[in-house]
């Protein structure tokens, strides 16, 4: 994951302490050097900022860095992800909204209530639809197309989730309409 630091790249890190303690911190990388140190590291249990790297590992998404404090010797871990490029989501009524991938997992943890249909699988389908919208290059998308890409997402993990999520989502007026986009989805 060469790729994933960068010079002057924002990263958000998360770590855990062995203490139990778990916390964020913002942070800007000023070099591209795997095992090279974060400025405004803090340890989280001294709080002085002179770590080294212990060990690496990297994910699709991320790269954990197992870290030792120089001065009182606490190891912690750090999560490292690449900040995604800003993405404006424009609504029906012509308003621009920045992108929220809480928001689109939320609308998809209602739909999927009482499924089964487990976090891991909603985080893929949201990953995957992420991966499709910054892959177009643009800054911003329509609203439609956010929503039309979850639900064909949707149609291949949980059918009844489909169905609610359609259901909000085209804001079906009267039983027909609902019967239609039902019957359309029993024909295939």
């Amino acid at each position: 994951m060469t790729g994933l630091l960068r010079a002057r790249s924002q990263l958000r890190l998360r770590f855990r302490g062995d203490s139990g303690y778990t916390g964020r911190a913002p942070t800007t990388c000023s070099g591209a050097a795997s095992g090279e140190d974060l400025a405004d590291l803090l340890c989280p249990h001294c709080r002085k900022n002179e770590t080294r790297v212990v060990d690496s590992r990297d994910d699709d998404n991320s790269v954990r860095r197992r870290r030792e404090c120089l001065g009182c010797k606490h190891r912690f871990t750090t999560y490292e992800r690449m900040e995604a490029p800003r993405l404006f989501v424009v609504k029906k009524d012509g308003r621009r909204e920045q992108y929220n991938r809480d928001k689109v997992l939320n609308g998809l943890r209602r739909a999927c209530e009482k499924r089964p249909v487990s976090e891991a699988q909603m985080e893929e389908v949201v990953s995957g639809i992420e991966r499709e919208l910054f892959a177009r290059g643009e800054s911003e998308v329509s609203g439609k197309l956010v929503g039309e890409k979850l639900m064909e997402a949707l149609k291949g993990v949980d059918e009844v989730a489909y169905v609610r999520f359609a259901s909000v989502y085209r804001d079906f007026r009267d039983v027909a309409s609902f019967r239609a986009e039902l019957e359309g989805l029993l024909s295939k």
